[in-house]
């Protein structure tokens, strides 16, 4: 019998002040991870349970200081807590902006954003800046150099078929250290180029029958890409 790996949550990873934290990365339940230099604060992939890992990690002070959430996919395990953390946000009474990116035509953030306006907006203390990605330029936030890559993430429609979702996976590059987060895809050619060499790749691995798909990376295929990097973590892995 196959030996069976179990992702062993929370993971972290440091060198100096470049910090993050993968609180977890569950398919079909949540994903939620924290990145931290010395003067920022990012949420990558706001799954459900985002803020109470966010309170017991950091505290309400300092979830009020992060400046920049990164919107993989709008999947439900990877936005489901991202309604709960605005709200928090306004009951703390956050005074700057937050900055939500996502892939361009991401319905479910668009629709998240929306609604919780529709609800909060008027007693709303910040601004929310929402910010579609449709390329791979690369920008900066803080001292944290950001660049988006597209990857190739599938949904199964009702009939069987499967349907290509905007999605993104991001290297994050901050004082000569990188940190590549694929998200969710299949095999591609984005994702080998952007973890060769990084710091730190995270790798998903979430087929669920160990076969090659279009939908998710098998555990040969995750880990052919992360030996590439000089340290790399295996996420999404599904849990039986």
């Amino acid at each position: 019998m196959a030996k069976k790996y179990t992702p062993q949550y929370p993971m972290i990873w440091q060198k100096s002040d470049f910090f993050i934290k993968i609180f977890c990365s569950i398919p079909n339940v949540a994903t939620g991870i924290l990145l931290t230099t010395d003067n920022s604060a990012f949420v990558v992939d706001p799954g459900d349970g985002i803020l109470r890992d966010l309170t017991k990690e950091i505290g309400p002070k300092e979830i009020k200081n992060i400046s920049d959430v990164f919107i993989s996919h709008g999947h439900h395990d990877h936005v489901g807590g991202l309604w709960s953390f605005l709200t928090y946000l306004s009951v703390m009474r956050r005074k700057t902006p937050l900055n939500i990116y996502f892939p361009k035509g991401c319905a479910e953030i668009l629709s998240i954003y929306k609604a919780f306006n529709s609800v909060y907006g008027a007693e709303l203390t910040y601004k929310i800046n929402l910010i579609e990605i449709n390329n791979t330029k690369a920008f900066s936030r803080k001292t944290v150099r950001i660049t988006p890559f597209k990857v190739n993430h599938k949904e199964i429609n009702a009939d069987g078929t499967t349907e290509l979702v905007p999605s993104l996976g991001f290297k994050f590059t901050y004082k000569g250290k990188s940190i590549c987060y694929g998200g969710d895809t299949a095999y591609c050619d984005s994702l080998v180029k952007m973890s060769k060499g990084s710091d730190l790749a995270i790798i998903e691995a979430g087929a669920t029958d160990g076969k090659a798909s279009d939908l998710h990376m098998t555990m040969e295929e995750a880990s052919k890409i992360g030996e590439t990097a000089k340290e790399y973590f295996l996420v999404h892995v599904p849990v039986n």
